[in-house]
């Protein structure tokens, strides 16, 4: 086992070396670490909804109910209503006939595409594509061609070449690390053109993005074969979902590896993305979301950062791994938290400051962060 060290210590020289920070509060706009009150910009708590006091009511009374987990996979017997509930609730949110959830979106990601596509199948994924995808693409066996990112010229080339009887084309919704949107558009016409399917990993933006806050397919106003999504992010909760066809659903309960041999998620994670729904529904925090949006994007442009996400995800190029690390240190110290990313979450060279608001930010808590980032470019060059 002495390699270990060997290889620890080498990613330590590059600047790759990661240890949580421990956070001692909830996932609110100002959290405590060590001590000291810090301006959030790290959760994906996108609508503030983990604190919601009626999503908080919804967990508490099902662990009064159901207790705290599920004691079984939900074929084995871990199934109750509130499972059942909560995928009726998804399917009507999303539009479709059906939904399924799994246990986290990672495994819906691991589950699905090896569901849908094996040996002789091909996968076409866009190269800025989350690793879950990644690795589903990977556990598949099937073909895959990494297509250069939103470029659908390329991707029509590889359709037009492609001798694979199923094709099925995999996109991020809103791409987590850049904060840009998939041209949906665009792959709906090529998938018609070429008789492909297309998956959306919608993680980013269910809740956020489109007129109903459904996601990427509602922003467009398309559809889509498979719609996957967390819970865990605008939702405030736990767990992954597909959102398709009854057709689709019921196939994905009988072939998904990750859905037949996992434990079901927590009931009081179930009720808590139930409720979630009913809050983004009736009192669409969506807009104050953009409002912040809006503001925190002015504020970095007029700083003279390059800024051309229209999400709620926005982020710094600092390039250097090293460098991004002492970046997100100064900016700790100045009472802002926003974790340095680095290789491997993305390409070499392409070291960032990522950053995330939330609806329940303020604009103090905004003005602070932008305060921060005026110092360090000018500290650092960037």
């Amino acid at each position: 086992m002495e390699w270990l060290s060997l290889e620890l210590e080498n990613i330590k020289e590059r600047g790759l070396y990661r240890k949580p920070g421990t956070v001692e509060s909830a996932q609110t706009p100002v959290i405590v670490k060590k001590g000291r009150e810090l301006v959030n910009l790290s959760s994906n708590n996108y609508l503030g909804l983990t604190g919601h006091p009626y999503v908080k009511k919804a967990a508490i009374e099902a662990v009064k109910k159901y207790g705290t987990g599920a004691g079984a996979s939900r074929l084995a017997g871990g199934n109750t209503n509130l499972y059942d509930n909560l995928e009726q609730k998804i399917a009507r949110f999303k539009g479709t006939e059906a939904a399924v959830v799994f246990s986290t979106g990672y495994q819906a990601n691991t589950g699905v595409i090896p569901a849908m596509a094996g040996t002789d199948d091909l996968i076409l994924s866009d190269e800025l594509n989350h690793a879950s995808i990644i690795d589903g693409c990977r556990l598949s066996r099937a073909d895959v061609s990494v297509y250069p990112h939103k470029d659908t010229t390329e991707l029509e080339k590889i359709l037009r070449e492609s001798k694979h009887n199923k094709k099925l084309i995999v996109t991020d919704g809103i791409f987590s690390m850049d904060g840009d949107i998939a041209p949906l558009p665009e792959i709906i016409e090529l998938v018609g053109k070429y008789g492909a399917m297309v998956m959306v990993d919608d993680a980013h933006a269910t809740g956020v993005l489109g007129k109903h806050c459904r996601g990427t397919p509602d922003y467009f106003n398309v559809e889509v074969d498979i719609n996957m999504g967390t819970l865990s992010k605008a939702l405030g909760s736990m767990g992954g979902y597909v959102a398709g066809s009854s057709e689709l659903v019921d196939f994905l309960r009988n072939r998904a590896r990750s859905f037949i041999y996992s434990t079901a998620l927590p009931p009081p994670a179930v009720a808590a993305a139930s409720a979630a729904i009913d809050v983004i529904e009736k009192e669409q925090p969506a807009k104050r979301l953009f409002e912040n949006v809006r503001m925190y994007k002015k504020g970095l442009v007029e700083i003279g950062y390059n800024v051309t996400s229209e999400t709620q995800i926005m982020y710094v190029m600092v390039g250097d791994a090293g460098k991004t690390c002492d970046v997100s240190a100064e900016l700790e110290r100045m009472g802002v938290f926003a974790p340095a990313i680095r290789p491997p979450t993305v390409p070499e060279g392409k070291g960032r400051i990522r950053t995330s608001l939330m609806a329940t930010h303020t604009a103090d808590d905004i003005e602070k962060a932008l305060s921060a980032f005026q110092v360090v470019k000018g500290k650092f060059g960037i």
